[in-house]
């Protein structure tokens, strides 16, 4: 019996030896942001500096900008506030003022609020992710960027479930914003498909938009028009000192903008860009 023992104890040790060593704990300190990696194993990349445009530069969006800044301040300081959903045409400034809304609420309150942000892809990983996020003291807004899910996709009711709540509520010190060029998160005929389907029409849609519910602000950004696009285009060509004249920059902007078939705060910071380094200066 005693030789079966060892034997035992044996196999154990040289098992103990093979196994991979125990990750190391997730560190929340040194950063205010950070990029989810679920792995396995699972982690927190620290991110020294965001990519961010000042709030002051984003123009044509000052009610977006008061209301969720407002709410982010509040978040910071310890006050309720709302998660919140983004949404509408592409390159108006959506994620830039969630990231602009994050640094303005740290320079007010020096280091209250960390930006976590979590792809697309690994929403369902969420709820670990707030497991992990509810044991520091630290305040967290984790960040989706170009959210929307497709047919038989079943993320969406993993999120909701997480907004909601569940049994033990959404942790006090996590806030969740999301950007997406979809109103409700989903393809209009994804809808409209269920309304036609199913036996009970109306609820197969309210099963559909309901995730959009879910978050307390629900903030539309639209087209720009083309005096905010111009304004857009000299607040960045200012805020960079860029030498040229109005008439000649805003010729430029208009040609660009023609031939990408857009006016937006993303088409303006691209023709900045081709500019700047037309002109020899440095972004």
């Amino acid at each position: 019996m005693s030789d079966l023992r060892t034997l035992f104890q044996r196999i154990a040790d040289a098992l103990e030896r093979l196994a991979p060593p125990p990750a190391p704990p997730l560190s929340l300190e040194g950063a205010d942001a950070f990029v989810w990696h679920p792995g396995p194993p699972a982690r927190l990349d620290p991110v020294p500096e965001v990519a961010r445009v000042p709030l002051h530069l984003l123009k044509g969006i000052d009610r977006q900008k008061e209301i969720l800044l407002g709410n982010t301040l509040r978040f910071a300081q310890g006050l309720p506030a709302n998660n919140a959903m983004l949404w509408g045409a592409r390159g108006t400034g959506k994620s830039s003022l969630v990231k602009a809304a994050h640094a303005a609420a740290n320079e007010a309150h020096p280091g209250s609020l960390v930006l976590v942000e979590i792809g697309r892809e690994d929403i369902r990983t969420l709820p670990e992710l707030l497991a992990l996020l509810r044991r520091s003291p630290r305040r967290f807004l984790v960040f989706c960027d170009d959210l929307s899910f497709e047919r038989e996709d079943a993320d969406y009711k993993a999120l909701k479930s997480v907004l909601d709540g569940g049994i033990e509520g959404r942790p006090g010190n996590v806030l969740f914003y999301a950007t997406s060029n979809r109103r409700h998160l989903m393809p209009r005929e994804m809808i409209e498909n269920e309304s036609r389907g199913a036996i009970h029409a109306q609820e197969a849609v309210e099963e559909k938009v309901s995730l959009s519910d879910r978050f307390g602000l629900w903030i539309g950004f639209h087209h720009t028009d083309q005096e905010t696009y111009f304004a857009m285009v000299e607040g960045y060509a200012a805020a960079l000192s860029l030498p040229i004249g109005q008439e000649e920059l805003r010729r430029g902007a208009l040609e660009w903008s023609m031939t990408r078939g857009a006016r937006s705060g993303r088409v303006a910071w691209q023709f900045i860009q081709d500019l700047a380094g037309r002109l020899g200066v440095r972004c």
